[in-house]
């Protein structure tokens, strides 16, 4: 009898849980299910929440965004087409689009810079670009080519296999993708804003076109309060001209052999300006790719770009034989090695946002959807990305600390460097769907309820 009254406790506590999360994600999507209620009809601002929700709970890479397979977690699989049904009318819906969700992030964005700002901490906007691949498809609204990375990591060399294949780039179709996170020195990114773009069709724009619009729109929200950090897929005079008409402060990784003018006034080649020169300082970096330390060099000297002769500093990491160091150019300035180190661990910050768009992509299955309609395409894109920037919300400090619990009492893992990641979104959403799938919030035993 005790063991049943203790089984039956533990139960309620499970249940207690789910209903504080499931009130956790009405909270964090309150002021957008407000301007949705106000244009749409209430049963689809119920099935926007419920759907959130199921794309939590239903993880799989190749039918993640399925409709078929969302209507049967959004009601009772007997109820499925029901459901899908559901989800088709919110998408076709034209009294909303997915800019209302760019603009959510953006604020949610304003409220992480502005904490930051607060407290005292650099804020760094990092930057990425990917693809998204639909390879199979064809007759998606707007498909245009995109360079498959898919193709380029199947073609990488692996120690003790050979035969390499060779060729040019393997392009297939699909959409341009631009993420922006926002985050410190330390914690939890923020989701920023998600952006695609094609080349093709009447929606057809281009790489600096798009990137440029959003350099504007960030250098009027937040101006200098924010460094951006770029990788070498923005190195050229082209964007530091965007960078210098907006005024904003960067840290860019420069190729190794793109020219810059150093004190003499000699245009060379960046490894050639600092080579023979000895590291100033050496220190052990975590490298967040590889999950181990590495005893890195540093040394930094004044330059110049080549067409306006603006003054920059070029920090150079070396991580020992065998790596490629990193060439950082920046309008930061740089008086001592702690400054130059600054530079470098803040560009190591990046890594989070080859993470986000891999859990994307791996975890929110973003290349799964089979829909044709650009609107509709992307409508649930920028839903997906909701259950993005809500789990990472659950990774800042708690009363409860709800993260935590997960992860103790729904996806326990042995592995110590499991244990010890410091963003556990894999790990998190798969505590949170077998809760869910367990003991069902109430909204979403509501949703059932209400077949209607």
């Amino acid at each position: 009898m005790a063991k049943h009254t203790q089984t039956q406790a533990k139960k309620q506590g499970f249940r207690a849980y789910s209903a504080y999360v499931g009130d956790r994600v009405y909270d964090f999507l309150l002021s957008i299910l407000v301007e949705l209620d106000a244009n749409l009809d209430r049963r689809l601002v119920e099935t926007f929440l419920g759907l959130v929700m199921v794309l939590i709970i239903h993880r799989h890479r190749n039918h993640g965004l399925l409709l078929s397979e969302l209507g049967g977690y959004l009601l009772p699989p007997a109820h499925a087409p029901a459901g899908t049904k559901r989800i088709s009318n919110l998408l076709r819906s034209s009294n909303w689009n997915y800019e209302m969700i760019e603009q959510f992030l953006w604020d949610q964005a304003d409220q992480r810079v502005a904490e930051l700002s607060d407290a005292g901490e650099t804020v760094y906007a990092i930057w990425d670009e990917s693809v998204l691949e639909k390879p199979e498809s064809l007759h998606l609204e707007d498909l245009c080519a995109v360079r498959s990375t898919k193709a380029v990591r199947l073609k990488r060399i692996k120690p003790g296999y050979f035969n390499r294949p060779g060729g040019r780039p393997i392009f297939v179709p699909g959409y341009h993708w631009l993420q922006v996170l926002v985050c410190g020195m330390q914690g939890p990114p923020s989701l920023a804003h998600l952006q695609f773009w094609t080349t093709r069709g009447k929606r057809q724009s281009s790489k600096r076109e798009e990137e440029g619009e959003i350099l504007g729109k960030i250098a009027s929200r937040w101006g200098s309060r924010v460094v951006h950090v770029w990788d070498r897929g923005f190195a050229g005079t082209p964007w530091l001209t965007l960078a210098y008409v907006h005024a904003v402060r960067f840290v860019l990784r420069w190729p190794k052999h793109y020219r810059l003018t150093d004190e003499k006034g000699r245009q060379r080649k960046a490894w050639e300006i600092t080579r023979g020169k000895r590291s100033m300082d050496h220190r052990l970096i975590w490298d967040a790719r590889r999950r181990c330390y590495r005893k890195t060099g540093l040394v930094f000297v004044p330059v110049f770009d080549n067409t306006f002769h603006q003054p920059l500093t070029l920090v150079v990491a070396r991580p020992g034989k065998g790596r490629e160091p990193w060439y950082l150019l920046t309008n930061e300035p740089i008086r001592t090695v702690e400054d130059a180190w600054a530079i470098v661990l803040a560009y190591a910050r990046r890594w989070q946002v080859e993470m986000s768009i891999r859990l994307d992509k791996c975890e929110l299955a973003f290349e799964s959807p089979r829909l044709r309609s650009w609107q509709r395409f992307f409508k649930l894109l920028s839903i997906a990305a909701l259950a993005h920037a809500f789990l990472i919300s659950l990774l800042h400090p708690d009363p409860l600390d709800i993260c935590s619990w997960l992860l103790r009492n729904w996806c326990h893992r042995t592995g110590k460097w499991r244990q010890e990641v410091l963003t556990p979104l894999y790990r998190l959403r798969s505590a949170l769907s077998r809760l869910w799938l367990t003991h069902p919030p109430p909204f979403l035993d509501y949703l059932c309820l209400s077949l209607g």
